[in-house]
């Protein structure tokens, strides 16, 4: 049960990081768009701080749900790329906690 909670745990994180992700790359987006003078700057921190109110709410109603029910609405492709995501971060912090532990036996 531990696993799964772990699990879980680290799907949230990856959308909590794609969506810090999305947010940057939006703003970034938007500063270049001042510079080439398509858009103003207030125009831009209007927009900015529109996609930061839409992520939060997204992020709210994210929260709310079970995630068994998330799992449910899943289609099969989704389950796996998701499983196969889960699989290759597990991976990646297997091999870092050996990486951490090897400096100490040398």
């Amino acid at each position: 049960m531990e696993k799964i909670s772990d699990s879980m745990k680290k799907i949230l994180l990856a959308g909590i990081g794609a969506a810090a992700t999305t947010a940057e790359k939006s703003k970034e987006i938007l500063d270049d768009l001042v510079k080439k003078g398509e858009l103003t700057v207030e125009q831009g921190k209007v927009l900015n701080e529109e996609l930061k109110h839409n992520v939060k709410q997204t992020f709210k109603k994210d929260e709310e749900k079970d995630p068994a029910d998330v799992l449910k609405g899943m289609s099969p492709e989704q389950i796996a790329a998701l499983k196969e995501a889960i699989a290759q971060k597990e991976a990646a912090d297997a091999a870092q906690d050996d990486e951490e532990e090897a400096p100490d036996e040398a």
